[in-house]
């Protein structure tokens, strides 16, 4: 069941064919800035201190502006996509931040830095508005949620590639080895524009209709489930910042334990997010995933607090069980917000909407490391406790607004 008649549907001869080719260009463009991600994960922190010269108290705080600037694009991405069309943002920002990451080479001051990071972190950020626009318009239906899942899974599995291929650098451990892998990763995200030169670089802009502007920010439902997602995308945060944390410090479990959980994470991720999406068929379905994906996340979240009070061989034990229920809470969770996300959406205003639906889980993002170490690493099982409470609420309540919007959905518009 659809919340609006979607009036951006493709037709003709050539539309299968077209989104072939569409989804291809998209594919391959993530996949090659996956890949540098990668590379920028394993090297941009000592590239940033060892080669700029920067402290740690510095970057952290640089970051964090940028990230800042990050939410605002990713707002308002949005409406540049409605206006210009969300082909042409994609490839710009594509290319700004490609042309970003090679200026860190030049960058020798604090401020540069943080100019350079915003620009960075800003078009990133556009980026992932942009490119879920043009899902939202060029594909109806489940194909939304079905490609989305399929370039997630390409995301990971590039990313992962990339932290490997990271490895090099670190083995040089030198500053010249750090330059030319951010030298590497600026060409990688330039030659990722290059096949979605195939994408429509108009996808039926608002501008083009002449219809009146509609904010989204009006439409309550839709920023209530958006932040009711962000809540729940401070599930990455307790894998990213948490378990390294809560491992070595809180259990008696080997370090490398820390590796395994986010192999078998990103492993997991490959196989089944795609098969997840299958679940989230309408909103009422979406919303009942999410809830489930909230339970699976609060199970995680006890077993990690388990894991602190056993021997190494059970500690071990209940860390791999708690990542795999955590990693199944991080598809459901995905695919159910992806199928809200697009559903909810005025069509019309689709690029205005997809930013709204992006801007809530990258305030998560940007609250996890706090909110994380703030409960369950400063006090261990309530603080789990506490986490596991936060997934369940925002489970239910995303599950209680998506039946209420399907029984309000009016006849006319279900399909």
């Amino acid at each position: 069941m659809k919340q609006y008649a979607t009036s951006f549907a493709r037709a003709g001869p050539g539309c299968e064919k077209d989104l072939v080719t569409l989804e291809r260009a998209l594919t391959w463009g993530t996949a090659t800035s996956s890949l540098a991600k990668g590379l920028l994960f394993g090297i941009s922190a000592l590239f940033f201190t060892r080669v700029i010269g920067l402290s740690a108290a510095t970057v952290g705080l640089g970051l964090t502006i940028a990230g800042a600037v990050g939410l605002a694009a990713s707002f308002g991405a949005g409406h540049l996509a409605d206006r210009l069309g969300a082909g042409r943002v994609l490839v710009a920002m594509t290319v700004c931040q490609g042309a970003a990451l090679g200026a860190y080479c030049l960058a020798r001051s604090a401020v540069a830095f943080v100019l350079t990071a915003c620009v960075a972190v800003g078009a990133e950020a556009a980026q992932r508005t942009a490119r879920t626009t043009l899902l939202a318009r060029e594909f109806t239906g489940a194909d939304r949620v079905s490609v989305r899942a399929r370039l997630r899974v390409a995301t990971n599995v590039f990313i992962g590639v990339g932290s490997v291929a990271a490895a090099g650098a670190l083995t040089l451990n030198s500053p010249v080895a750090y330059a030319l892998t951010m030298v590497i990763a600026a060409l990688l995200v330039l030659s990722s524009a290059i096949p979605l030169r195939r994408l429509p670089l108009a996808s039926s802009p608002v501008a083009a209709t002449g219809e009146a502007r509609v904010s989204p920010l009006r439409d309550r439902r839709y920023v209530a489930i958006a932040g009711l997602n962000g809540l729940l995308t401070i599930q990455f945060g307790v894998l990213t910042v948490g378990m390294p944390l809560w491992v070595t410090g809180h259990t008696r479990a080997p370090a490398a334990t820390v590796a395994l959980m986010l192999v078998i994470n990103t492993a997991f991720v490959a196989m089944f997010q795609v098969r997840a999406a299958r679940l989230a068929r309408d909103i009422r379905t979406a919303g009942r995933v999410v809830l489930g994906a909230a339970a699976v996340l609060a199970v995680a979240c006890a077993l990690y607090a388990l894991a602190g009070h056993g021997p190494a061989g059970v500690a071990v034990v209940l860390l791999v069980a708690g990542v795999l229920a955590h990693s199944t809470g991080e598809v459901l969770a995905e695919s159910g917000g992806w199928e809200l996300a697009f559903e909810l959406a005025d069509p019309r205003f689709a690029g205005a909407y997809q930013g709204v639906s992006q801007t809530g889980p990258a305030i998560g993002t940007m609250l996890a490391p706090a909110a994380v170490t703030t409960t369950a690493i400063d006090h261990g099982g309530p603080g789990w406790a506490v986490l596991a409470v936060l997934f369940l609420a925002a489970g239910a309540g995303t599950c209680v607004i998506a039946a209420r919007a399907r029984a309000g959905l009016p006849e006319p518009a279900l399909r």
